[in-house]
């Protein structure tokens, strides 16, 4: 078994700057046993080559379901085993064909007019004081409205939620992590047999409740829940970091800024590489060896756990020319910061709707917008690449 390089010797560096971190590992190769920072404390291969990430995403033999694994005690089953980010084929194509039965491209079409009437309403709330901190006043409360009115969380209940959300993407402690999922588990059981009892409605939520396949299959309570989970957390807690990065990158490269703002038909692209360059997911989530295999010609055991960085193999040289280098006029196709492979995030389209409409909006909105001060600390851990919080004024 090969020597751990112990990411905790980088410090803080490693939080502030991974890039720079990945670079120094990427120099020795693609793949590193790692032992990996608190809360995790443990070892992991982390795969931080772009050809190598790209193809570990889509391999079969690394599982996400290590129910039948020999894997170590840190790796037991999660809270929310149903959704699709911890199940594999065949189970996984099942939830997938169910879910995207509801959660259609038409579906998130016709949000389009919602999310800019909640885009302005913000922009009206925020802009006559002059400045603000983004994250509260615009990037957190947009996709947390759209997401929760989405799936059809009710407005009371959405300040607990953000709460629950924050300690599970990035935790204070292994306690109040735990904490948080309990909560959760128990408010997303009692809000489906909510929906459940009031009948049909036009929510997401209710929708996914009703849906049933060509052979009568449908959705277990379990697997609602767990769903419900999912497309909660992964379809908020990336898109504000998302605009939050955005922003920031914008802010800090000035001569991108003008240009895109000279030419606001760049927007898709300038999102594209918003997401290559500093993406809101810094490593997918785990993955376990189901069989000894090989990657790069390191053999990795049965069991072993593997983490793909997704902001390393979008840093790649051997992938894209001058990596370090924002730059909007770049062709950015083929980054992983949605994934790749069957767990392709399925929020990916209304991540790009939501991106587009907010900084289409606030840089048209506020044409003098600029930094007001240092940004927040980066969030802990490697999961969620996003800062607590961004003063702006304009």
């Amino acid at each position: 078994m090969a020597d751990a390089i112990d990411l905790n010797e980088y410090g803080a560096k490693l939080r502030e700057d991974p890039h720079s971190v990945y670079a120094e590992l990427r120099a020795l190769g693609p793949v590193h046993r790692v032992r990996l920072p608190p809360p995790e404390n443990y070892d992991s291969w982390l795969v931080v080559g772009y050809e190598e990430a790209r193809a570990a995403l889509a391999d079969p033999r690394l599982a996400k379901d290590v129910s039948s694994l020999d894997t170590p005690p840190f790796a037991g089953r999660p809270a929310f085993d149903k959704n699709l980010l911890a199940v594999d084929p065949p189970q996984h194509t099942r939830l997938r064909a169910l879910v995207t039965r509801a959660f259609t491209a038409r579906r998130v079409k016709a949000l389009e007019p919602r999310i800019q009437r909640i885009t302005d309403d913000l922009l009206d709330a925020m802009l006559p004081h002059g400045h603000a901190d983004l994250v509260e006043a615009f990037a957190y409360p947009l996709p947390i409205t759209v997401i929760c009115e989405l799936l059809g969380v009710p407005e009371i209940d959405r300040a607990a939620f953000r709460e629950m959300s924050n300690e599970m993407v990035a935790p204070t402690s292994e306690e109040a992590q735990q904490r948080a999922v309990d909560r959760l588990l128990v408010y997303l059981a009692e809000l489906i047999e909510d929906k459940r009892r009031a009948g049909p409605a036009d929510d997401l939520l209710s929708a996914l409740i009703r849906t049933t396949a060509e052979d009568g299959d449908r959705l277990s309570a379990e697997e609602l829940r767990d769903m419900a989970f999912l497309l909660l957390i992964a379809g908020h807690e990336t898109t504000v970091n998302l605009i939050v990065n955005g922003v920031h990158t914008l802010l800090t490269h000035p001569e991108q800024l003008a240009e895109l703002r000279a030419d606001p038909d760049l927007i898709d692209d300038a999102i594209e590489e918003m997401l290559r360059y500093e993406g809101p997911v810094e490593t997918a989530t785990f993955r376990y060896a189901a069989q000894p295999l090989e990657i790069a010609g390191i053999v990795i055991e049965r069991g072993e756990p593997v983490l793909i960085g997704l902001s390393a193999a979008n840093r790649d040289a051997g992938r894209y020319a001058a990596p370090d280098r924002f730059d909007i006029h770049r062709d950015a196709r083929g980054h992983l910061a949605f994934g790749h492979g069957i767990h392709y995030c399925l929020g990916a389209p209304l991540a790009r709707l939501e991106t587009r409409t907010a900084l289409r909006t606030l840089l048209r909105r506020a044409p003098a917008l600029a930094l007001d001060g240092p940004p927040g600390e980066w969030f802990p851990g490697m999961l969620i690449r996003g800062r607590r919080s961004l003063p702006v004024r304009w």
